[in-house]
C-alpha cells in the first residue's frame, strides 16, 4: 500500500474559529495551517475529488483513569467531544464528498453497553453516544448521501492507546481485560488485530453494501457470555469444567 498523502488533524476542532488562541501558538501545532475538520475536508475535496472510505479511530479521555464518579465535567465532555462528536463532524464534512456506495466505520468498545470496572473518565458515555450516532448517521447520511455508516465493537487489544489506561506504575487495564477475554470468551483465543482489521474490510467493501447501522462485534464472543466461568463462584460447580477449552485452539 502507497500511502499518497497524509493531513494533520486535530479532531476536536470543526473550524478555524474554534481553536483557542493557546492551541493555535502551541510548539506542536507550529507550521500547521490547516488542521481542523472543516478545513482537512476542503483540503481531501480539493486534492482528491471524492472518496469512498472514511475511518474513524479516534478516542481521548483525559480522565479515564479516574471512576466516573470521580470525573470532571470537562474530562466527561472532553472525551465526547474528542471519541464521539469528532464522528459527527466528520460525516457532516466528508459526506457530501463521498461516492455514493461509500462506508464510514468507527470503533467502539463493550463499555457502552456493559459496565467495565477501569473504564472510565466517561469513556464508556462516549462509545455509548459513538454507538447510538452511528444508528442515526446510518439513516442521516444513507439517505442524504448514499453511505454506509457502521461500527466495530472491538474486544481488548493491547494497543497503544490501550496499554496507557492505568495508573503510574500499576497493570495496565488492557492486561487484565486481555487475561478476562481468554479465560471466558466462547474462542479461548487470542485477539488481534488483523481480525478487526479483516473485519472491517468487509463492512468497506461492496460485500456489506446492505449492512448498515450495525455495532459489530469482533471479541471471540465475549460480549455474548454472561457468566464469568472464571470466578470463584464456579470453583465447585458441577458443569462442565467451563474454565479450559474444549478444543486447544493454539
Amino acid at each position: 500500500m502507497k500511502i499518497e498523502e497524509i493531513y494533520p488533524q486535530d479532531a476536536v476542532f470543526d473550524t478555524p474559529d474554534d481553536v483557542p488562541e493557546e492551541i493555535a501558538n502551541n510548539k506542536r501545532y507550529a507550521g500547521l495551517e490547516c488542521f481542523t475538520i472543516s478545513e482537512v475536508a476542503e483540503r481531501v475535496a480539493a486534492d482528491w475529488g471524492k472518496i469512498d472510505i472514511l475511518v474513524h479511530s479516534i478516542a481521548n479521555g483525559p480522565d479515564v483513569t479516574k471512576p466516573l464518579l470521580e470525573t470532571s465535567r470537562a474530562g466527561y465532555l472532553a472525551a465526547s467531544s474528542a471519541s464521539a462528536f469528532s464522528m459527527v463532524s466528520l460525516v457532516q464534512r466528508l459526506g457530501p464528498h463521498m461516492n455514493p456506495g461509500g462506508a464510514v466505520i468507527s470503533l467502539s468498545y463493550i463499555a457502552s453497553e456493559k459496565t467495565i470496572p477501569g473504564y472510565g473518565g466517561g469513556m464508556s458515555s462516549a462509545k455509548a453516544q459513538l454507538e447510538s450516532d452511528t444508528r442515526t448517521l446510518a439513516f442521516e447520511a444513507g439517505r442524504k448521501f448514499g453511505i454506509r455508516v457502521n461500527t466495530l465493537s472491538a474486544g481488548p487489544l493491547k494497543t497503544r492507546s490501550a496499554t496507557a489506561i492505568s495508573k503510574k506504575g500499576e497493570k495496565a487495564f488492557i492486561d487484565f481485560a486481555i487475561d478476562y477475554s481468554r479465560a471466558n470468551a466462547p474462542m479461548s483465543q487470542d485477539l488481534y488485530s488483523e481480525d478487526v482489521g479483516a473485519t472491517a474490510c468487509f463492512l468497506l467493501s461492496p460485500l456489506a453494501r446492505a449492512v448498515t447501522g450495525v455495532t459489530l462485534y469482533v471479541d471471540n464472543g465475549l460480549h455474548s457470555v454472561g457468566m464469568a466461568v472464571d470466578s470463584n463462584a464456579m470453583a465447585e460447580s458441577p458443569i462442565v469444567d467451563a474454565t479450559k477449552p474444549l478444543v486447544d485452539l493454539d
